[in-house]
């Protein structure tokens, strides 16, 4: 993500007005406390250390499964904070690098399973922060939704570049999706060619 889509802006206010632009226009309707989460993880991910297991010790994204693993094993504390981090990065890095996932050996159902698994979790803590268990709860029923809503927003946030328009036309070509052929009309690209049959676990509204 480049910088100057930021200048005059901050991060959060920023993310505040594209998770309220893509909402309005799918019609989507969440509680206040959820769309607040969802501007402030994609404002924190913006720092790309916060996908990694310790920062500035190297560039590899901690498996999913440790993070499961350790929120198991933990203590309550660890346990909350862990399976909130593993919620958070699967539905980041699903919404965000779905493409690629579907050209890796991990596919992004298998972020999905894990993300929902971890929202709703945390949705039986009994001791979490008020209001959580709704939040959370929300978070893991329209787990799909809300990946489908970062996909969407990466897209936003990138379409004033050729790099932008491309990745969104390989979405297109992998995924079928009638709302990014829209956007790509919208922006002046022809599209001749019929993209392939949809693949399995891929989510549009």
């Amino acid at each position: 993500m480049n910088d100057p889509i930021l200048v005059g802006k901050s991060a959060t206010e920023y993310f505040r007005d594209l998770v309220s632009d893509a909402l309005a226009c799918r019609g989507m309707q969440v509680k206040e406390a959820t769309e607040f989460y969802l501007v402030n993880l994609l404002a924190q991910y913006l720092r790309k250390e916060r996908l990694f297991s310790e920062p500035g010790d190297g560039s590899e994204i901690e498996p999913l499964a440790l993070m499961l693993k350790r929120a198991l094993e933990g203590d309550r504390k660890t346990r909350f904070a862990n399976l909130k981090r593993l919620g958070d990065t699967s539905l980041f890095i699903s919404g965000f690098f779905g493409d690629s996932l579907a050209r890796s050996l991990v596919p992004v159902d298998y972020y999905i399973a894990m993300g929902e698994r971890a929202y709703d979790a945390l949705s039986e803590e009994p001791r979490g922060p008020t209001g959580a268990q709704a939040l959370f709860s929300e978070l893991a029923l329209r787990f799909p939704q809300f990946v489908d809503l970062f996909a969407e927003i990466a897209e936003l946030s990138d379409l004033g570049s050729n790099r932008g328009l491309l990745r969104l036309y390989e979405r297109f070509l992998l995924t079928g999706s009638e709302r990014v052929a829209r956007r790509l009309r919208e922006k002046g690209v022809a599209l001749f060619a019929s993209p392939p049959r949809r693949r399995p676990g891929v989510f549009e509204h």
